[in-house]
């Protein structure tokens, strides 16, 4: 052999067995995951042995891609207590509103409170000139007086004319003539009566009252404005107790009930109520159902016309296994799974889920898991099956006494 063919062919073997080797079937994560970065997977180590040309013998001499997390990425299964929920949003409204109006036409004498004051039941609001209803229930009293004497002559007259009647002083004309006198003076003094009650309404009227505790939210009317019988004058607004008006779609609130606990969010605060009614029908447009939700606000902490967002809690599950919703992905080969470790292993494990509790930020998990199963549910990056974990804080011992690492099959 020539110098030359000599030196092509020790080039040869030096470049084939510097030749780096690539995993042929390396243990690949489910779609959508990506294989452990180099940041995180450790380090990979490869090499030949002379010139062999065994696949088989390249993939037993790699090493597995190791990863370390944090005990805060790691999640044990434990049964717990979780709560089905539908959402629920709208408006909050005063529990009442009352409108304040004028029971009397006149001059307003004072007003007496403005916007926002609190009230209670009977508070003084304003008052009218009362001069005139004062003058007619006086006179009506003297009336009333002038009546009941009238009527004591009437009824002393009635009895001496019976007396004298049936002891045949006096004719029957003259005795039928005093009991009708009688019963007229009687008729008289009903009226008084009623023209005092009249009058005293009138002057009651002249001062007007809160109907209700509440806030005032308006008012209408100043000093010395003349008022028509009828008009507004004041708006008062119960805010101790406040209504939630939401809509919600009808197959929704086909588990809602009256009685039901609501957690709710307004003005970035947390607050709780009870529903209190439902719509008894479904609006033909939006095919929503009304539900009305009372939230009690003894120190006025909310406002009317407040939007609220929250949840009626519609049902609560006791000793199910949940996980956390970021712990449970999906991807076409395996459909929703989670990465359980195994022994000191990640491995694939597929589930089943059901009820999800948006308080919590939690899920069901119906199948799939067994309580004490170790999950991972931080965000560590990528993942892969078969993928050597490493726990920092955990005691080795303990993770070593656990069941050995699946292999690369069939997830479960």
């Amino acid at each position: 052999m020539t110098g030359r063919l000599r030196i092509a062919f020790v080039c040869l073997i030096t470049t084939l067995a510097c030749k780096p080797d690539t995993p042929a079937d390396a243990a690949a994560p489910p779609a959508g995951r990506g294989a452990a970065s180099p940041g995180t997977a450790g380090t990979k180590t490869a090499g030949r042995s002379g010139t062999s040309d065994s696949a088989a013998g390249s993939r037993g001499a790699r090493a597995a891609a190791v990863i370390t997390l944090a005990a805060t990425d790691v999640t044990t299964v434990q049964p717990t207590t979780i709560e089905d929920v539908t959402a629920i949003s709208g408006d909050l409204r005063p529990i009442e509103t009352v409108s304040v109006r004028s029971r009397l036409e006149g001059d307003l004498d004072a007003v007496l409170v403005r916007e926002g004051e609190v009230v209670q039941a009977g508070k003084l609001l304003a008052r009218f000139q009362s001069s005139e209803q004062e003058g007619a229930q006086r006179s009506a009293e003297a009336d009333r007086a002038a009546a009941k004497s009238d009527l004591a002559n009437a009824q002393w007259n009635a009895e001496q004319s019976a007396q004298l009647f049936k002891a045949g002083a006096i004719a029957e004309r003259d005795d039928k003539a005093a009991q009708q006198a009688l019963v007229s003076t009687q008729a008289r003094l009903a009226a008084a009566d009623a023209r005092v009650r009249t009058a005293a309404l009138g002057l009651r009227d002249t001062r007007v009252l809160s109907p209700t505790a509440g806030v005032v939210d308006k008012r209408i009317v100043e000093n010395g404005e003349h008022v028509a019988r009828g008009a507004e004058m004041f708006s008062i607004v119960r805010n101790d107790v406040l209504e939630l008006v939401a809509a919600m779609p009808s197959r929704d609130a086909t588990t809602v009930r009256v009685g039901q606990a609501v957690r709710f969010v307004a003005d970035g605060k947390a607050f709780t109520g009870r529903v209190a009614r439902l719509s008894p029908t479904i609006d033909p447009v939006t095919r929503a159902v009304t539900v009305y939700v009372q939230i009690p606000n003894p120190s006025g902490a909310l406002r009317g016309g407040t939007f609220a967002t929250g949840q009626v809690i519609t049902n609560t599950i006791k000793n199910v296994l949940a996980v956390p919703r970021d712990a449970v992905h999906q991807s076409q080969t395996y459909g929703q799974f989670v990465y359980r470790i195994d022994g000191k292993a990640i491995d694939v494990a597929r589930v089943q889920t059901g009820v999800v509790d948006e308080h919590l930020g939690v899920i069901e998990v119906v199948d799939g898991l067994k309580a004490d199963d170790r999950i991972v549910s931080g965000n560590v990056g990528s993942l892969g099956r078969g993928m050597l974990v490493t726990i920092v804080g955990e005691d080795t011992g303990r993770r070593g006494g656990r069941s050995g690492r699946r292999g690369a099959g069939t997830p479960r």
